[in-house]
């Protein structure tokens, strides 16, 4: 427990602040080292479906969500990327397939809670999803597109698209 500051104690908040901006900056991810071979398949793949592999072997979905939290795209290629490693991920469409999705309560500008095949959950703007012939796709932050899986693309075309025309 501390007590109250006495006035001959340093103050040590700009270095605290300062080694936190340093740690920050040490943790972009661009900065973090590649830690697999890139001569070799990358260990981690996302199938077209959104299933997660670990060396072509299904991954648990507690784990799946778990490396979501770290996954990233930077000029078009998937990693998992800690504070220490960066490994790369092969996907072959999207890495996250939305399969629900429900509006928030009150929301004005159309906040759409969408709920991943792994359990992961995105708040998004209705005004960010992209409709196009492929698909329907969300922008999610960290580089990451997500696309609604088929009950889901259905139901929100019924729910905006044909309420709109």
């Amino acid at each position: 427990m501390t007590g109250p500051k006495s006035a001959n104690a340093p103050d040590n908040s700009p270095l605290i602040s300062n080694q936190g901006e340093q740690a920050l900056r040490q943790f972009l991810p661009e900065n973090v080292p590649l830690c697999d071979d890139i001569t070799k398949a990358p260990l981690f793949d996302i199938d077209a479906e959104g299933n997660w592999l670990y060396l072509a072997s299904p991954l648990p979905a507690k784990f799946a969500k778990l490396f979501a939290s770290i996954l990233y795209c930077i000029d078009e290629q998937h990693y998992l990327i800690t504070p220490v490693e960066k490994l790369r991920v092969s996907v072959a469409a999207t890495p996250l397939v939305m399969v629900d999705y429900q509006l928030l309560a009150g929301s004005s500008d159309n906040n759409i809670n969408f709920i991943s095949s792994i359990g992961v959950e995105y708040s998004v703007i209705n005004t960010d999803i992209e409709v196009n012939d492929d698909g329907i796709y969300l922008a999610l932050g960290r580089g990451l597109t997500a696309r609604l899986g088929r009950a889901c693309y259905y139901r929100y075309i019924n729910e905006f698209i044909l309420l709109e025309s």
